[in-house]
């Protein structure tokens, strides 16, 4: 007998191991068996996905002045176009506004009220065709059909929903890698020469030639579609005009140094206002 009871023993507790390890294996296959999907995997650059940098673009309808801002910045940080954004404010140049001023994004909805005061039986005189807000004059006292039209460019487009290709700005070596860092640097930096031509990345339109905005020196922006634009920063000599329509590959600027210590060219990347990686779009290097 007390040979036995130790031996009982040792049986029940190596009974109960072997339940208990059971148990968990049929927990583990319950709980495998429940995903009816394998885990997703989701390429990362730099610990943020593509989703990231959409998510945190700017999409809002209106955008509220902060300390320091001009209407350049703001059209630069929303992706638009700042002669668009003073006409839909019905803000004049020198294009003055104030802190804590809301600037409209998108034209509102306006519901026709033209026959609500008018005698029954009585229409306004206004044809159902006649354009209400015809477009004011270009900048710079030329039309859109001058400065587009004949040798000056191609012909006026409409932005497509998509950029067909991308190329490089430059066959120039990179000196400086995108980083998706607060701090970090917003696109690529290659390095050159005065005088170097710089290509426009892809087709679209002059959104912006000049020094407004600090830090870029001599700046063309170019739009490629109602998400898309490119941005070439601290050039000698800028070639295009503003409105201007380019073609993928046209030569748009000369590098130089304006804004910055060294000959480079800044180019950026930017997805509804937010700088994201040009690499993702450029085709490789051979």
């Amino acid at each position: 007998m007390l040979c036995f009871k130790p031996l009982f023993k040792q049986s029940n507790m190596g009974n109960l191991s072997q339940g208990f390890l059971l148990l968990c294996l049929a927990l583990l296959l319950i709980s495998c068996s429940s995903r009816k999907q394998p885990a997703p995997v989701v390429e990362i650059y730099q610990g943020k996905t593509f989703r990231d940098y959409e998510a945190s673009s700017f999409s809002g309808d209106g955008y509220t002045v902060q300390k320091g801002e001009t209407l350049f910045s703001i059209a630069w940080h929303t992706g638009n176009d700042y002669r668009d954004l003073a006409k839909l404010n019905n803000i004049a140049p020198p294009y003055s506004i104030y802190p804590g001023q809301i600037i409209n994004l998108k034209k509102q909805k306006v519901t026709s009220k033209a026959n609500e005061a008018l005698p029954r039986g009585q229409t306004s005189k206004i044809k159902s065709n006649q354009p209400v807000d015809p477009p004011p004059k270009q900048a710079y006292g030329k039309s859109e059909k001058n400065v587009n039209g004949g040798a000056n460019g191609p012909p006026v487009g409409e932005f497509p929903e998509q950029v067909s290709a991308w190329i490089w700005p430059t066959s120039n070596a990179i000196t400086n890698m995108f980083s998706a860092k607060e701090a970090g640097n917003k696109g690529l930096d290659f390095s050159g020469s005065i005088g170097q031509p710089i290509l426009a990345a892809a087709d679209g339109k002059v959104v912006y030639t000049g020094n407004a905005l600090r830090g870029f020196g001599n700046l063309v922006i170019i739009k490629h579609s109602d998400a898309y634009l490119t941005a070439y920063a601290h050039n000698d000599k800028i070639l295009v005009k503003e409105q201007q329509w380019v073609k993928s590959g046209q030569n748009i600027a000369t590098m130089g140094k304006s804004g910055t210590d060294t000959v480079k060219l800044h180019f950026e990347v930017r997805y509804k206002g937010k700088s994201i990686d040009p690499l993702q779009f450029l085709p490789k290097r051979k």
